[in-house]
């Protein structure tokens, strides 16, 4: 903060992403398969001198300089291997037991040591194992798959293994995976099913596509597809290389002490330096190998202002399953490296890119095709937004102020050097000005999807909307605690009433300003309880080779709750759209833990007493359990509780397309129930309503961000949010 050499990381993903943020992970099922059989691939790894060097110099950092304080000993160094077969096998599909058992045995007493020396042996020698298991399913796949497979068998198959034992045997092993495999060919041949079936609707109703070609007309067989796909990943397998390996080990051992700690190689570190620049050009999304299923790639978090944003169609959380490239064919990308996804999707600023997406736990027929224009992203490009709204309470009209906080966003660089440069506080001064000039009777600042960002810029934002007093708390490994104080010498450009709104996608720099607010007792907090990114990291730029962001220092509130892993806890709850198994601080592997430090001296402007916090969930749930947007809401909610790769599931066709069609049913249920209940056509069936939102998603996302109407799902929020400031005054 204070030292311009290393500003603290606070968003969410470390860096204030600017572009597509690589996020390269082997922890996947890495199997391929050619119409040839490849023979198991076996590298000598012999260290550099620098690769040994970095490695003794990550070791020292973790071992001296971690806000864990933690020493890298023996019992951290196999803390660091169980993870590593973790992270490369974390479906527990490749290595047998019999392989834990032997680099445990081998290696579990030595593997820290060997960190500290720089001997990238044992990870080495792990890593080919796993390379020759991954070919081995490779080989296994290409003879299975050559066959006619039965799709109607009465067995059943466990998708999400990462809490089963590992197998025993060869024939345990090839059993699951021969089970797997007529699993996946069930679900290929069900989603083809489903997109002719669209494309038939299509061809039936021309004046449903809105003048735009939307038939992909794909002639290939599912197991060509399937094919394929094992193919590119066993070729992205026998590709990895020295410093990937590396990479791998660097990360794990990083990621053991904390989720935010993290090793980059020198490509990776180039990335990051390249995203940095705020010039890349590409369409502004940061994404990463999905947890529950490594071989989709999730979207963590849009950039503001870049082309996904300004689509309007991408979303948190959703599932890349197709890209196109500059006109070229649909690419199913499933079981693609990021980094091979990020080659498809990044391009020539003007050029388009068309990406086919669907949201966690949806049947691939509700996946939606959107296209993209690419542009130089430029991370504050849109910034604040700020509207009025018209809210009827108790017979009368109130005019409620909306202030839209995309991230705490701070071009350093541009300051640095002296050129102009925007800022979020400098943004969000002027809209508070011009919203305050509108009259309103009360502002919803909202937070969702929020990924943080700047630690100076929060404070400064506070400070506009709490007249004095200690906005933060910074505590680093050694106890040492840094209070910052308001910056504006008891300034405060807004006093009226407020409401903040959060999600689970809240983070950060996010967390740390609805604490505060809440703390204050200066406006209620509603919404999800926020991710729980509680953490500063270091960015480290000095290694023989790559970059690191080590954790240093720890975020507590001024009431001296920490904001890590617990997250702030909204005073109001709303519905909660992201699942939180796999969204959030709680859902990763080693977070920092909750805990508390002594208040700060500070004196609430107000207080919302026990009994009118409980009064306003009561009021709000009946709202809630009547209005159509949040009825629809809950409802997608239940219907994605419907499936659960960690319970066995059949293994036959007819189960599954009878499975599909009831969550099909089920959605254009709550979807023809929601528009019946706000004057709308219900829809037919389930491919016309898909087709309809395919058209009238490609539609919307050429029209510019000001002029797309706001989504009522998304709205219903809002309006919530301002009835409960209302109702507590």
């Amino acid at each position: 903060m204070k030292n311009q050499k290393s500003q603290w990381a606070l968003s969410a993903l470390f860096v204030g992403v600017t572009g597509l943020l690589l996020s390269q992970s082997y922890n996947t099922a890495l199997a391929q398969t050619t119409t040839q059989a490849q023979p198991a691939v076996t590298t000598d790894f012999m260290a550099t001198p620098a690769q040994k060097l970095t490695t003794r110099q990550i070791a020292a950092l973790l071992d001296r300089a971690h806000y864990l304080s933690q020493p890298l000993n023996e019992e951290m160094g196999r803390k660091i291997l169980d993870m590593y077969f973790y992270r490369l096998d974390s479906n527990r599909t490749l290595f047998l037991q019999s392989d834990i058992d032997e680099f445990t045995a081998k290696y579990g007493a030595s593997f820290a040591n060997r960190l500290k020396r720089g001997n990238l042996t044992a990870g080495a020698e792990i890593f080919e194992r796993y390379r020759q298991r991954a070919n081995e399913y490779h080989d296994f796949a290409n003879q299975f798959l050559a066959n006619e497979v039965n799709l109607t068998t009465n067995e059943t198959v466990v998708i999400d293994r990462e809490d089963e034992a590992r197998f025993t045997t060869k024939a345990e092993q090839e059993d699951y995976w021969r089970r797997k495999l007529t699993y996946q060919l069930i679900g290929l041949t069900l989603a083809q099913e489903d997109e002719k079936a669209k494309e038939q609707v299509f061809l039936e109703n021309p004046d449903i596509t809105r003048g735009q070609d939307l038939i992909r007309d794909d002639q290939r067989t599912p197991a060509q597809i399937l094919l394929k796909r094992l193919a590119r990943k066993q070729g992205q397998m026998n590709r990895i290389k020295d410093d990937e390996i590396m990479e791998t080990l660097l990360n794990t051992a990083t990621l053991t002490y904390d989720p935010h700690s993290n090793y980059y190689a020198p490509v990776q570190a180039t990335e990051i330096k390249i995203q940095s620049s705020l010039q890349l050009e590409g369409i502004g999304v940061s994404i990463r190998p999905d947890r529950k299923n490594q071989d989709y790639t999730r979207i963590v978090t849009l950039v503001d202002g870049g082309p996904a944003a300004q689509s309007g169609q991408i979303k948190p959380n959703d599932l890349i399953i197709g890209v196109a490239k500059d006109g070229k064919e649909m690419q199913d990308v499933i079981g693609w490296s990021t980094r091979e996804i990020v080659g498809l999707i990044r391009g020539k600023r003007g050029t388009e890119v068309v990406l086919k997406v669907k949201q966690p736990n949806t049947p691939d027929s509700a996946a939606r095709t959107v296209s993209i224009v690419r542009d130089v992203i430029k991370q504050e490009e849109s910034g604040v937004q700020h509207r009025v709204i018209d809210v009827e309470h108790n017979g009368s009209n109130k005019r409620i102020g909306v202030l839209e906080i995309p991230s705490f966003y701070l071009n350093y660089l541009a300051r640095r050097s002296g050129q102009e440069y925007r800022s979020v506080s400098e943004d969000t001064q002027k809209a508070i000005n011009a919203l305050q000039a509108q009259n309103i009777d009360g502002m919803v600042v909202d937070l969702r999807n929020d990924p943080g960002g700047s630690l100076t810029e929060v404070v400064k934002m506070l400070g506009m909307f709490i007249k004095d007093g200690p906005m933060v708390q910074i505590r680093d490994g050694r106890g040492h605690v840094d209070v910052y104080q308001d910056p504006d010498d008891g300034e405060q450009i807004y006093a009226g009433d407020m409401v903040v709104i959060t999600n689970l996608a809240s983070a950060s720099a996010s967390e740390i300003f609805a604490a505060a607010i809440q703390d204050y007792g200066r406006g209620l907090v509603v919404g999800s309880t926020t991710t729980g990114k509680g953490s500063a990291q270091i960015q480290l730029d000095n290694l023989a080779l790559g970059s690191a962001t080590l954790t240093q220092r720890k975020f507590y509130r001024v009431n001296g709750g920490s904001t890590q892993n617990k997250g702030v806890v909204p005073d109001v709850k709303l519905v909660n759209i992201y699942d939180e198994e796999i969204f959030g601080e709680r859902a990763t592997k080693n977070p920092l833990a909750w805990d508390t430090i002594e208040s700060a001296d500070y004196t609430p402007a107000g207080k919302f007493t026990a009994d009118t916090l409980k009064t306003l969930n009561e009021q709000s749930q009946i709202r809630q359990t009547l209005d159509p947007q949040f009825v629809y809401l809950s409802t997608l909610n239940s219907i994605r509780e419907m499936d659960d790769d960690k319970k066995a599931v059949m293994i036959n066709i007819d189960d599954r397309r009878a499975h599909n069609q009831e969550v099909e049913q089920k959605t254009l249920e709550a979807e023809n129930k929601r528009r019946i209940a706000t004057g709308k056509q219900p829809y037919a069936d389930w491919h016309t309503y898909q087709a309809a939102i395919d058209a009238l998603f490609e539609e919307r996302s050429k029209m510019k961000e000001h002029e797309r109407p706001e989504l009522p799902e998304s709205e219903a929020f809002v309006l919530e949010a301002a009835q409960l400031m209302l109702d507590a005054k």
